[in-house]
Formats: C-alpha cells, structure tokens, sequence
C-alpha cells in the first residue's frame, strides 16, 4: 500500500477532525400533530452549529456555541449540555403542519446535516344529524384542499369540495351554497343542511406537498326516537277509591335505591 505524502496526512486529518460528516445526520423523523419533535444530529462542530428550513436557509431558528444558546425563532430550541457532548439535535417544541419539510444543521457555513420532519395526519369521526352542519378545522389558511370520497350506486369517488388560499374560499360549484369559511384561527369550512348521502371520508390536503393534513369519517344518522306507550288503560289497572280524602304514593326502585313519589290527592 502506498503511504501518503506528509501535506496529504495533515489534511486527511484536518478533514477527519474538523470537518462534519454528512451521513451521520441525513434522516428523515415522524411525529403525531401538537408533538415534540426531535432532529438528531451527532458530530463534531468546533463552532456554531444553527438550524434553518432548507427552504428558507437564511433564516435561523436555534443556533449553539461553546458558550450559550439562542432559541431564534419561537418553537425551537438547543440544548447546551447536549451541543458540549457532540448532540447538536433541534428539539422543536409542538410540531404542527407548517413546521413540515427539510431542515438544515449547520457547522458554522458548513451544512453537515439534514432531517425531514413528518406530522402524522389527524384522524377524526363524527356523527350528525340531518339537517346539521358539519366544521371540518383546516389546521392551516393557505393552499389547503377539501376532498370528499362518496359512495353511491356507481361505487366510490373522490370530489373536490373546496380549496382555500390566504383565507379566501374557492368552493366547487355543487356546494357554493352549502360552503363557508368561518373566521376562526385556524379557520374552519362550514358544509350546512348535511343529508345522509353526504356521509363518508373528508380530507384537508396540502395542495403544494399534497401531503394529508386531517382525515375526517363522517356519519349522517337520523337522531334515534324513544320509545313511547301508546294505547288505553285497561279497567282493570284503574284505582277503586272508595273514600273521600286520600292520597295516591307511587314507590320507585331505582339504582339509588327504594324512594316514593306523591302521584296525588
């Protein structure tokens, strides 16, 4: 084997030394909406580590160095016990939609780290009445899509209901009517005057990752009627009273336990 030269040695070991490695933070993490989120990336950093979204790469969300650390953006946060022992993780504090996609660690203005971050999509059933209005939260006001998978006779499809960008609703022209976006944070679409063949599977849908962001299974159910006597008193139940001032006590047995109730005078 051939031994290198003394410049090339040194180098290799400046390399090995101070330069981070690349596979050692390239991962991808999932966690459930309204979770902690942790970005692992062990290595070596001799200077500041900082956190940005690949997308956005100039702006910084958490940065360490060997004296403190700084939580730049609210929601994430380093730890500096951690960036002293080599663990330069992003601990994001509850993830939610927006908080999706690539994130960048960086050592100094070198990238030596790359993690996805994924939020589970929600998943929600209901059950209304005809007649009733069904809220669907769209977690997010831009670039959102509201599908509808229907089954009827001709068997399952999907329908675009709405989309909602910045706020403004664009509904599909089968539920101009029956839409509305109701100015709540996060804002929630509004489907009035629901009837039992609108039952079945809702999604919110990121339009630009066309990631699924909230699954809703929806059941229209007429509400279920009591039970009701209906008929005559038979003479036979009828109370013979045969004096002048009496008073009529009807004893309940019940899961508290015996008690009377005056039916009369």
């Amino acid at each position: 084997m051939k031994s290198c030269s003394s410049a090339l040695c040194v180098l290799i070991l400046l390399i090995t030394t101070f330069t981070p490695g690349f596979e050692s933070c390239f991962t991808s993490v999932k966690v459930k909406f309204k979770e902690t989120a942790t970005l692992t990336c062990l290595d070596k950093c001799p200077g500041v580590v900082r956190w940005t979204m690949s997308s956005k790469p100039t702006e910084v969300l958490a940065e360490c160095d060997q004296t403190s650390c700084r939580s730049v953006k609210q929601g994430y946060q380093m730890n500096r016990d951690q960036y002293l022992k080599g663990d330069y993780s992003l601990i994001i504090t509850a993830a939610d939609f927006s908080m999706r996609g690539w994130y960048t660690a960086r050592c100094d203005n070198l990238n030596f780290g790359h993690v996805d971050l994924q939020v589970v999509a929600l998943v929600t059933t209901l059950q209304i009445e005809p007649g009733e209005t069904l809220m669907l939260k769209l977690a997010r006001s831009d670039s959102v899509e509201v599908l509808y998978n229907r089954t009827d006779g001709a068997g399952p499809s999907r329908v675009q209901i709405c989309t909602v960008n910045g706020g403004s609703l664009q509904s599909n022209s089968e539920y101009e009517q029956r839409a509305n976006l109701a100015p709540f944070l996060p804002p929630i679409l509004e489907l009035r005057e629901m009837i039992p063949s609108d039952s079945g599977v809702y999604w919110i849908v990121d339009k630009q990752s066309r990631e699924v962001i909230h699954i809703y299974t929806v059941e229209i159910t007429p509400k279920a009627q009591s039970p009701h006597f209906e008929g005559r008193i038979e003479p036979e139940a009828a109370l013979q009273l045969d004096v002048e001032e009496v008073e009529v006590i009807y004893n309940i047995t019940g899961p508290t336990g015996p008690s009377s109730d005056q039916i009369c005078t």
